[in-house]
């Protein structure tokens, strides 16, 4: 059966690397999509998932490297002044290989690593020359992170991920003594934390990608239906019943169906969930759905056969803290008769709509009814929809709505996150690769930088040309550095540096002044750019220069070149010093 299950495995990614015109390595495309199963229930997006994965060797038995608070993604620009008092700190490590079996040399070398890594005596300059650039900046991240949470009284949980094609049931009693020495071990450095050892096989993975995100779900309700006709529906369900529609087969949250919902889940301890905690929990003879505004759901077609609602294209957009706190307060009952009897209601409100504009203005008016702030609207803008309709034209997918296109099966190359779009836009528009390279998450958080970035000073076609240049960019960055060739002065310094990653918004912006042939180049001439401009002679001569730019930067700074490619100083270098035709 195990022998099986690796052959089951290995066709179903063979069939998601066909679906998505896959142009990772094999190694890499399983590591991304183990990682995909494993932290399923946080619907991480393709960026997401990429920025957490650890490149090249001396990763320290880390492949994948991934901090949540309060089950939010946390990257290196993360503002920490959002979380609340007491936040909890998730860590997940884990080492993913598409060996058939699970061995003991893996958990050695978690337990090497982890004495350094989870030592805070020791200086990053102390145990950096034992890894690579990629695990050192997680490293150096997560400290800091731990460090100015310390007066937050942080809860800290940390769960090592062993991931391989094995049979979990055949693993040897060895293997589980390592890990207990290893949960040992790691609770010396965080006293009172949280520490778990996981192992997912074949089996594991299987049944964990077949979770399928589906937008097609049945809602059973109670009493009547109040319709004015097919576009919209109030009912009442029930409690269970509701919870059922919300969820896998598992009990897990179908995260995915709120992305549209512009309010987080602000956790237990906050006011109102604390009030709709305390009426679930109460014995008053009053419907739950007398003291809760309900929900809303948008949905794109609804057809009603007795008393159950098909829906199609979910999206929970207002509701998400009385959701998530029915979601906490049914599951930690579910062995409770009372519970598995629970005869209280919700209100739901259900719009049928294929209109982009109607969509957004329900997203909207659903969502002012308490203070929200301003950038967490930015996605049900008219620009933003302007530039998703304009690439689905040219069959590429805006992801202004995070995971709705990788959900629904689309090529993975071709999907651009709002984050991205802005990343390249920064860049390759406004010459500032550094501010892009360095605050991915944060650029679209304070109003003038939004505005900037997404203006209707810029044209669409500008934009649509950032993301393909910049997708452009990664794809030959990866093949030409994956090859066992050194022509573009790759020397010792660079081995760990994951130069995909660190220098691909540089390079994007002197592909332009190349193109352009001048440094200082107005964003309007940006206009003028096509995509055939970038041809691959193009795009290798510039990398090389840009690479020995950057050697000579470093060196004379003394500065690693993680540290250095950030500054702004190293812009005004290289454009100082990049070769134009005279």
């Amino acid at each position: 059966m195990a022998g099986n299950d690796s052959i089951v495995l290995d066709n179903i990614i063979k069939q998601k690397i066909n679906k998505s015109d896959n142009v990772l390595p094999d190694d890499e495309f399983f590591e991304i999509f183990t990682f995909e199963q494993i932290l399923k229930k946080y619907d991480l997006s393709y960026d997401e998932l990429s920025y957490g994965k650890i490149g090249g060797g001396d990763d320290g038995g880390i492949d994948g490297f991934f901090i949540f608070i309060n089950n939010d993604f946390v990257s290196e620009d993360t503002e920490l002044d959002n979380f609340k008092k007491s936040p909890c700190i998730q860590l997940f490590l884990i080492q993913s290989k598409r060996t058939d079996s699970f061995s003991e040399r893996a958990i050695e070398k978690w337990l090497s690593t982890t004495m350094n890594i989870f030592d805070l005596d020791k200086k990053i300059e102390q145990i950096q020359k034992y890894y690579n650039s990629d695990l050192i900046n997680k490293v150096a991240f997560f400290q800091e992170l731990y460090l100015n949470l310390a007066s937050q009284h942080p809860s800290i949980e940390i769960t090592y991920v062993y991931a391989s094609k094995g049979d979990v049931s055949a693993i040897n009693q060895k293997v589980y003594n390592q890990s207990e020495v290893l949960k040992e071990s790691t609770r010396r450095y965080f006293s009172g934390a949280k520490v778990n050892v996981s192992f997912v096989g074949a089996r594991e993975l299987i049944d964990s990608s077949r979770l399928e995100k589906s937008y097609t779900l049945q809602l059973k309700f109670i009493e009547n239906y109040i319709s004015r006709g097919e576009d919209n529906y109030v009912i009442l369900a029930s409690l269970k019943d509701y919870y059922n529609f919300v969820t896998y087969e598992n009990s897990e949250l179908r995260t995915y169906i709120f992305a549209f919902n512009v309010r987080d889940y602000q956790g237990s301890n906050v006011e109102v969930n604390k009030d709709i905690k305390a009426t679930l929990e109460s014995n008053e003879d009053i419907d739950f759905w007398w003291l809760n505004n309900g929900i809303t759901i948008l949905s794109s077609r609804a057809s009603i056969a007795g008393k159950t609602i098909s829906l199609d294209d979910v999206q929970v957009v207002n509701g998400l803290q009385t959701t998530n706190t029915i979601y906490h307060y049914i599951k930690n009952r579910e062995d409770d008769s009372n519970t598995l009897k629970e005869e209280r209601a919700i209100l739901i409100k259900i719009v049928i709509t294929n209109d982009p504009e109607t969509r957004d203005r329900v997203i909207k008016a659903t969502n002012f009814q308490t203070p929200i702030p301003p950038a967490s609207l930015k996605a049900t803008d008219p620009i933003q929809l302007d530039i998703e309709n304009f690439f689905l034209n040219h069959e590429w997918f805006y992801d202004r709505r995070k995971n709705y296109y990788k959900n629904t099966g689309k090529q993975l190359d071709r999907i651009i996150s709002i984050p991205y779009l802005a990343q390249s836009v920064i860049a390759i528009v406004f010459h500032e690769p550094d501010i892009a390279r360095s605050r991915p998450s944060s650029l679209l958080k304070k109003d003038n930088d939004y505005k900037r970035v997404f203006s209707q000073k810029i044209s669409l076609e500008v934009y649509l040309l950032c993301a393909k240049a910049m997708k452009r960019l990664e794809s030959f960055i990866r093949i030409v550095t994956s090859s066992k060739s050194n022509n573009l002065g790759i020397n010792e310094q660079w081995k760990h540096a994951s130069p995909i990653r660190i220098l691909m918004f540089h390079l994007g912006m002197l592909m332009v002044v190349k193109t352009l042939n001048k440094r200082d180049y107005k964003p309007k001439d940006v206009e003028s750019i096509k995509e055939n401009n970038f041809s691959d002679e193009l795009i290798s001569n510039t990398l090389s220069e840009l690479i020995q730019l950057t050697n000579d930067y470093v060196k004379s700074k003394d500065l690693p070149i993680n540290i250095g490619i950030k500054q702004k100083d190293f812009v005004t270098y290289i454009l100082d010093n990049v070769g134009l035709n005279h």
